[in-house]
C-alpha cells in the first residue's frame, strides 16, 4: 500500500532539508571557519603582541645592521661598512668577544657542577629538606636583579666584606673589582651562586631514575661512586644537556652584573666588557644603532653555532631511553 493510500501526506523532502550531493561538507565546513575564526580570536592578543614586539623589531633591527643610524637623524645605507669594521677595525669589539667566552666557558661548567652537587644533597627524604630547596633556589630568582649587583659589588669593593675577611685572618687585601686579574672572576663567582634554577631542574631529572636499579647495584656490590658514574651520570645525561644549552645561551646575554657592579664601562682594561654590555654602550651610549644591530646579529649567529654545535655533539654523550637496547 503507498502513502497516498495509507492516508500519510506526502511531504516534499527537498523544502525541509537539502540532501543535494556536498550540501552537508559545506555546513560541516561553515562550522570549521566558525571555530578557526573563534581560535583566531582568542590567540590575537598573543599575535598583536608577538607582531609588534618581536617580528617587526627583529626585521628591523636587520634592516639597521646595514645602516648608519644614530636614532636622532636620518638613517644611511652603508652596506657591510659596520660589520667591516667590527671583525677588522674595532679593537673593544674583540675584547668584549674574549670576556664574554671567557665568562661563558668558565662559569656554566661550574654552575652545573655545583647545581648538580646540591641536588644530589637535596635529593633525600631528610627533615627540612623542602626549605633548603627554596632557599638555594632564592640567588636566582633575585640574582639578575640590580639590588644583588650591587650588594656584590659592596662585598667585594676595597672596604668590602671579603677584604675585612681577610684583613682579620693577616692577608693581604685585594682591589677585586680595580685587579685585571681577579675584576672577572667576582662576576663568575656571582654566576656560579646563581645555581638555583638548574639545580632544580637536576632535581627534578634524579627522581626521575628508578631507584631499583640503586638496589640492584648495591646487592652486586657497586659502591657509592660506582653507581653515580654507571647509573646516575649516564641517565642524566639529557637533563645535563638540556641545562647545558639554557645556561650557554643565557650566560651569553648577561648583562647587569657587568654594568652595576663595573660602572657599565668594562673596567678594568675591559676585562669585564661582556659582549650585551657593548653593545649597549654602543646603541644608548654613543648612539651608534646600526652597529649596535649589526653586534646583535652576531651575537645571534654565535649563539645558533654553538648551539648547533652542541646538539651535534650530543649524540656521542648523551644516552635517551630509546638508545638502550
Amino acid at each position: 500500500m503507498g502513502q497516498a493510500e495509507a492516508g500519510i501526506p506526502i511531504t516534499d523532502l527537498s523544502e525541509t532539508a537539502d540532501v543535494r550531493p556536498g550540501a552537508r561538507t559545506r555546513l560541516k565546513t561553515k562550522d570549521f571557519k566558525r571555530n578557526d575564526l573563534a581560535g583566531y580570536l582568542f590567540i590575537s592578543p598573543w599575535l598583536i603582541g608577538f607582531f609588534l614586539f618581536s617580528l617587526i623589531p627583529i626585521g628591523i633591527s636587520l634592516w639597521l645592521a646595514f645602516t648608519d643610524y644614530d636614532i636622532l637623524g636620518d638613517w644611511r645605507y652603508v652596506g657591510l661598512q659596520n660589520f667591516q669594521q667590527m671583525f677588522f677595525s674595532d679593537v673593544r669589539y674583540g675584547r668584549s668577544i674574549k670576556a664574554t667566552f671567557e665568562y661563558v666557558f668558565v662559569s656554566v661548567p661550574l654552575r652545573l657542577i655545583f647545581a648538580l652537587i646540591v641536588a644530589m644533597l637535596l635529593n633525600t627524604k631528610r627533615r627540612g629538606v623542602y626549605w633548603y630547596r627554596a632557599a638555594y633556589y632564592i640567588p636566582s630568582v633575585i640574582g639578575g636583579s640590580v639590588a644583588v649587583a650591587v650588594m656584590w659589588r659592596q662585598i667585594f669593593g676595597r672596604q668590602g666584606v671579603v677584604n675585612a675577611v681577610m684583613a682579620m685572618l693577616g692577608l693581604d687585601t685585594v682591589n677585586w673589582l680595580g685587579n685585571p686579574d681577579t675584576a672577572i672572576w667576582t662576576l663568575i663567582l656571582l654566576a656560579v651562586w646563581q645555581f638555583g634554577s638548574p639545580m632544580l631542574v637536576f632535581l627534578a631529572g634524579l627522581r626521575q631514575i628508578p631507584q631499583e636499579l640503586y638496589e640492584a647495584a648495591s646487592i652486586d656490590g657497586g659502591s657509592s661512586w660506582q653507581q653515580f658514574f654507571r647509573i646516575t651520570l649516564p641517565l642524566l645525561t639529557p637533563v645535563i644537556f638540556f641545562n647545558l644549552v639554557m645556561q650557554t645561551i643565557g650566560s651569553f646575554k648577561a648583562f647587569t652584573q657587568a654594568f652595576i657592579i663595573t660602572g657599565g664601562t668594562g673596567a678594568p682594561l675591559d676585562t669585564t666588557l661582556f659582549y650585551s654590555l657593548y653593545l649597549y654602550n654602543r646603541a644608548f651610549v654613543t648612539y651608534q644603532m646600526g652597529y649596535a644591530a649589526a653586534m646583535a646579529w652576531v651575537m645571534l649567529g654565535i649563539i645558533a653555532v654553538l648551539t648547533a654545535i652542541n646538539f651535534k655533539l650530543s649524540s656521542l654523550w648523551v644516552y635517551y631511553e630509546t638508545d638502550v637496547r
